[in-house]
Parts: structure tokens; sequence; C-alpha cells
């Protein structure tokens, strides 16, 4: 993959993150923490549904299973190297599973599906 595609793909798990960085943030600032996590829990899959569909009707670098992968990776590190460490200071939310391991998961499945879903409608470059 080139360097093109590889920063495209990034740019994209990225602007998820971000969605759901967004989202615990005004949710804590607005309402309570397990309301915040119910509220992210329910949109990150959204959020990477959309992010989805942009990479693959526009872009379509990689396969669904790939783009998974990166998405959900590029989000597990993040979470633990800007919110764990810088943020919280604190490793405490790994040990959550609606906090971390239910949105973790979702964020897989939902790329993968939607690339799933477009593949007839897309050719991979």
């Amino acid at each position: 993959m080139s360097g093109k595609a590889t920063t495209i793909l990034l740019i994209h798990a990225f602007a998820g993150w971000l969605l759901c960085a967004a989202t615990m943030g005004i949710g804590m600032a607005a309402t309570t923490l397990q309301v915040a996590l119910i509220i992210h829990a329910v949109g990150a899959p959204v959020y990477f549904a959309a992010v989805s569909y942009v990479y693959f009707t526009r872009f379509n670098y990689t396969r669904p299973i790939p783009t998974a992968f990166v998405f959900v990776g590029f989000v597990m590190i993040l979470d633990f190297l800007v919110v764990g460490l810088l943020i919280n200071r604190s490793l405490a939310m790994f040990g959550s599973l609606l906090g971390t391991w239910i949105p973790f998961a979702l964020i897989f499945v939902s790329p993968f599906v939607t690339g799933i879903l477009l593949a007839p409608n897309t050719k991979t470059k």
C-alpha cells in the first residue's frame, strides 16, 4: 500500500476517533459518566460506519477486514496514549467493558460490515 493510501486510511481512522472523543468529552460535561459511556457505545459504530462509508466509496484502498483492524487498532493506540496516559493518567478505563471493550468490538464490526455491504458497489484499487 502506498504512503498516500496509508495516510488516507489513517485520516479516516482519526476522524472516527475524534468523533468518539468529542462524544465522551461533551457527554461527561453534560451528563454522568455512565450515560456518556452508553452514548459513546451507541455512537462509536455509527460514526465508524459513516467514516467507513466515505472511505470505501471514495478511496477503497483496503478490503473490509484490514480496514477494520486498522481502524480499531488506531483507536486502541490513541486511547492508550492520549486518553489513558495523557488525559486520565491511568489505564483504569481498560478495565471497563462498557468504556472500552464493547466500543472497540463495535468499532471493528462497523467498518467490516460497511465494507462488505458496499463491496458490490466499489472496486478495490
